[in-house]
């Protein structure tokens, strides 16, 4: 594994092999041949791909004196090999805590690469999830309407490298198809791993570090993106870890509560935190794209449960609905229409 790049006044790449934990102790950022480090906070990392792994999701990863902790595994075994490798590049501590932010495949699929012996803690919802105890996750339409498409995109990329004739554009394409394709074929190795420790609503774990112990707590504050959201809250930092269940941009609410999520996301606000690392993004440093997306989910329930009351099917109901108000906040609505996938959910929920 090799260090690429590091972002710090004294960034002279020979000066950084020469002194790894001087630069470390610096820097901001350090990069890996599949991943990229940005340091928050002492010994508080978070992590997402740099592209030459598909990886989907963000990672925490957390460094003691003794051990590292890392929240979530990326979306396939695969990719959680890159990342154990590419952890070398920050730290020599052994990782021996996995914590799961939600069940979701982008987010727990890679846990099987961990080490063996590794303690994996989740929400209890989490652990009958991926035991198979509500079903098979893998049948799931949430995961099968991400992994479906794959083999299609694969073949696309494929014809679409064949037929370019720019040298750059063809070996982006290129380059671009070998992610895509490795990615397909590490799908089939996935075995959903469960949490062997589980939690209800909240549990505390210590990690010693250079100066005392780092206080960890772990908070299920109510269902929200799935039935077992979990967050990961960093007091002495003020830093929490939000999984799906807060992103900067709206999430997928497949598998979600929307009538609940805003109560549960104002446990989330009763936190002191100043810093929120999402599941997938950079890091947030407001919270007021929190209050935003707690009246998006308001309105997107009074309006489909409007329409679901008028007897419009989903399906139309998707392509009606219009939340344009609020593009302001949420620059990816352009036009009138949702997921069908979210609303189909909340159908589901109307009807329970």
């Amino acid at each position: 594994m090799t260090i690429r790049k590091i972002t710090t006044a004294l960034s002279i790449f020979s000066f950084l092999l020469l002194f790894p934990a001087l630069v470390l102790a610096q820097g901001r950022v350090v990069e890996s041949d599949s991943h990229r480090f940005e340091e928050v906070a002492e010994g508080v990392w978070l992590v997402n791909g740099t592209g030459s792994v598909f990886t989907m999701s963000n990672v925490m990863v957390l460094v003691g004196e003794f051990d590292t902790l890392v929240v979530d595994s990326h979306v396939t075994p695969a990719a959680a090999r890159a990342l154990l490798d590419s952890i070398s590049v920050i730290t020599d501590k052994p990782v021996r805590y996995l914590v799961n932010s939600h069940y979701h495949f982008d987010h727990a699929h890679g846990a099987q690469a961990f080490p063996e012996g590794i303690e994996i803690i989740g929400h209890e919802f989490t652990r009958k999830k991926l035991t198979g105890e509500l079903g098979n996750v893998l049948e799931e339409s949430t995961f099968k309407s991400f992994s479906d498409p794959v083999p299609s995109a694969v073949a696309d990329l494929e014809r679409q490298a064949a037929a370019e004739t720019d040298p750059a554009r063809k070996a982006r394409l290129e380059e671009r198809h070998r992610v895509q394709r490795d990615y397909m074929n590490a799908i089939g190795e996935v075995q959903p791993t469960p949490p062997n420790i589980t939690l209800e609503t909240k549990m505390t774990l210590f990690q010693v570090v250079a100066d005392g112990s780092r206080e960890i707590q772990l908070h299920h504050f109510g269902r929200a993106h799935t039935g077992g959201d979990v967050v990961i809250y960093l007091p002495q930092d003020k830093i929490v870890f939000t999984g799906d269940m807060m992103l900067p941009g709206l999430a997928y609410m497949g598998d979600g509560h929307v009538d609940e999520w805003p109560a549960t996301l104002d446990g989330l606000l009763s936190l002191d935190f100043d810093t929120w690392l999402p599941g997938h993004g950079p890091v947030m440093r407001s919270k007021e794209t929190i209050g935003h997306f707690q009246v998006y989910l308001r309105d997107l329930w009074s309006k489909t449960s409007q329409m679901h009351s008028d007897g419009v099917s989903f399906e139309h109901a998707a392509q009606q609905i219009d939340m344009t108000n609020h593009s302001q906040n949420f620059t990816q609505i352009r036009a009138a229409g949702v997921d069908p996938r979210a609303i189909r959910r909340i159908y589901q929920l109307l009807d329970q």
